[in-house]
């Protein structure tokens, strides 16, 4: 028996990998333990999204090494840059994102290098909190210009429907109230699998299971949501479904969604956001937006400003953009670095007004929000029906409904106590 620890980086979806491994070694006869000092073995679950993510992983990974302990690297660093990784930690196990089936035998010392993509199916049957994050699909079906993580996933695989369908009805049988499904694009999930299953026929499984939980989808790139639109705001509609969509769109600028390699115009999200308000109207929709990525002049930069101001998003995930080795992007003309901070903190801060505008209309209204994380100085969070955070001071319990009048908000969350 070997004491395993982990540490891990980056999206749910690695979290959700994280929690696969741990199932793995768990039914193999190993313990998982809480630090890397009481740890026979070291598992670094790595991401490598952007460039300071990737600096980040190189460093860990010698302050790892340097602890004479074995030593596994794992997730999208270790099957995007497999060189590096073996440069810095000759003596590693190094497994790719694909390949987390073999954990045990990297563990055990009888495998030495696997980025291939596995085909071993195992859903997580174990999970942190009152949160179970369970992955539906590995991969995407997409081959955006800027992105490493496809160097890594190589290809879409998704689980069985029986494996998701019976890891959330052990999740939820062991106290979970709130299971999220993950993936690096969920609205692919099925299409490897002849398109028999699709992701609304895996929400209705699900939330038809016995429970006091809620269910949470993740990511979904735009071309992928519209194929099964409809089904899809249908299945939404379930009362165990929260109301929220991550849909990324990128860049408000067409010529700089075309040099993405991104496969809808900007009217085309438009339509898609508009549909989803009038189908769904308590639904709360968050996207991802590159700033600074090769082609963006200022007027594109003030499309997408503009994009921002027209559909009003609840949250907005900004990142600056950064080279990423092997990718095309890379290879394009940059934009100095100096310019796009510029241009980063005028988008920050329009997406902090707008928010702030959103969540001040919430105050005075009630809301029945269920517990799910401790937060910071004795408060206790929850989320709304369409997913946004409410911190509470009141004496909560994990895993319990309340009845909550909303009191404040930040840019980032609600506040409230109980009603």
């Amino acid at each position: 028996m070997k004491k395993v620890y982990f540490e891990t980086y980056g999206c749910a979806l690695n979290k959700g990998d994280t929690y696969i491994m741990m199932t793995l070694l768990s039914e193999s006869g190993h313990q998982v333990v809480h630090s890397p000092h009481d740890a026979d073995v070291i598992v670094i679950n790595t991401c490598d999204v952007r460039l300071e993510t990737g600096e980040r992983m190189k460093s860990r990974i010698k302050e790892l090494k340097s602890m004479d302990k074995r030593l596994v690297v794992a997730g999208c660093f270790a099957g995007a840059e497999p060189a590096i990784v073996k440069e810095l930690a000759p003596d590693a196990s190094v497994i790719g994102p694909q390949a987390i089936g073999k954990i045990v035998d990297a563990v055990e010392g009888k495998i030495k290098f696997d980025i291939s993509s596995d085909r071993t199916e195992v859903t997580p049957r174990v999970f942190e909190g009152k949160i179970a994050i369970i992955p539906v699909a590995d991969g995407c079906a997409g081959n955006c210009n800027f992105c490493i993580t496809k160097l890594a996933r190589k290809t879409l695989r998704s689980y069985s429907p029986r494996n998701i369908v019976d890891a959330a009805k052990k999740s939820i049988k062991s106290g979970a109230v709130e299971i999220e499904l993950t993936g690096q694009d969920v609205a692919a999930y099925g299409l490897d699998l002849g398109g028999q299953i699709k992701l609304p026929d895996l929400i209705e499984q699900i939330t038809s299971l016995e429970g006091e939980f809620m269910v949470r989808i993740g990511m979904m790139t735009p071309e992928q949501f519209v194929r099964d639109m409809d089904k899809l705001l249908d299945a939404m509609k379930r009362k165990k479904v929260y109301k929220f969509l991550h849909l990324p769109v990128q860049s408000g600028d067409d010529n700089v969604l075309k040099m993405m390699n991104r496969k809808y115009t900007v009217d085309e999200y438009k339509q898609i956001v508009k549909e989803i308000r009038s189908k769904l109207p308590l639904s709360n929709i968050t996207t991802d937006i590159i700033i600074g990525h090769p082609g963006e002049d200022e007027n594109a930069f003030n499309n997408t400003l503009q994009l921002m101001e027209d559909l009003r998003f609840e949250r907005v995930h900004l990142a600056m953009y950064s080279m990423r080795p092997n990718t095309r992007s890379a290879s394009m003309p940059q934009i100095p670095d100096k310019e796009k901070k510029r241009r980063m903190e005028i988008a920050y801060k329009t997406y902090e007004e707008i928010a702030k505008e959103i969540h001040r209309e919430y105050v005075g209204k009630k809301c029945r929000i269920i517990i799910t994380e401790v937060g910071k100085r004795d408060s206790m969070i929850g989320r709304t029906v369409n997913y946004i955070p409410v911190v509470i001071k009141d004496k909560a319990k994990l895993g319990e409904w309340y009845d909550i009048q909303i009191t404040d908000y930040s840019f980032f969350d609600l506040s409230g106590s109980f009603a």
